[in-house]
């Protein structure tokens, strides 16, 4: 499927830059095609780690409906949340307490829906996770 998926993304990407031009110039298409693809691959967002107790718990729960790594969706990226915060006992108590009661304005106006049902431990486990992600 990945080779398929890429067979057609080097079409697209001749034809866009006319790869059919009279000039013979069909290496450097080539070379851009490459490029490009190597540029994408580069580009692709980290994923959860689900081996990590964190990750587990990330994947387990809702949260990826609003959060990614690297990319915001509705909410913050993860790595957004741990460039902003330090990972001390008093801000992993303060973001536990965010996923476990929701909120908003520290990332905007649209709030987080409370995960009430989680427990302390587990939202601090999410959270000291979560402040690993740093790009």
């Amino acid at each position: 499927m990945k080779k398929v998926f890429g067979m057609l993304l080097i079409a697209a990407v001749f034809s866009a830059c006319g790869g059919g031009s009279k000039s013979g110039s069909s290496d450097s298409s080539a070379t851009a095609a490459t490029t490009d693809t190597s540029a994408m691959a580069a580009s692709a967002s980290r994923t959860i780690d689900t081996t990590q107790a964190g990750g587990k718990l990330i994947a387990k729960n809702d949260c990826l409906t609003c959060h990614k790594v690297d990319t915001k969706v509705i909410g913050p990226a993860y790595a957004d949340v741990a460039k902003k915060y330090t990972a001390s006992d008093a801000v992993v108590d303060t973001l536990a307490n965010k996923i476990i009661k929701g909120g908003k304005g520290n990332w905007g106006e649209v709030a987080m829906t409370p995960h009430a049902a989680l427990s302390m431990d587990d939202a601090k486990t999410i959270v000291k996770y979560i402040l690993t992600l740093k790009k």
